[in-house]
């Protein structure tokens, strides 16, 4: 059992949010797995999440964490952790080397098309 320290207390929602994190890979899946198991059994629906990049407009003036999070309204199917590590990287450069922010957000739009794409060709396997 993961210890929690008595003068903090914490939601359930951020409590499982921990346990998760210190989970290896095989484990999360059981994790989730089990969690949805337990959702069907009490005949909870999980929410329906678009297959397609939803059509939101880039607008002519917006920041890169406005079109960060556009990109991760627009693509709701893609697991965003697994751009994280890319999208950190590309933040890194805006603000500390000073890479124009509209480079950048080009940039950010092909990365969350390319793991569309990915995703996409390998749900079709």
């Amino acid at each position: 059992m993961f210890p929690i320290p008595q003068n903090k207390k914490r939601g359930p929602e951020r409590r499982l949010a921990e346990i998760y994190e210190c989970l290896a890979e095989a484990e999360r899946k059981t994790l989730l797995d089990f969690a949805e198991f337990l959702a069907e059994r009490a005949g909870a629906q999980a929410p329906e999440v678009a297959q397609q990049p939803l059509e939101i407009p880039r607008p002519e003036e917006e920041n890169v964490v406005a079109a960060m999070k556009r990109l991760r309204e627009t693509y709701p199917m893609i697991d965003h952790s697994k751009l994280l590590h890319e999208c950190s990287g590309l933040m890194a450069e805006h603000m500390m080397q000073g890479r124009p922010a509209p480079e950048v957000i080009d940039e950010l739009e092909r990365l969350f098309q390319k793991h569309y794409e990915k995703q996409t060709s390998l749900d079709n396997i």
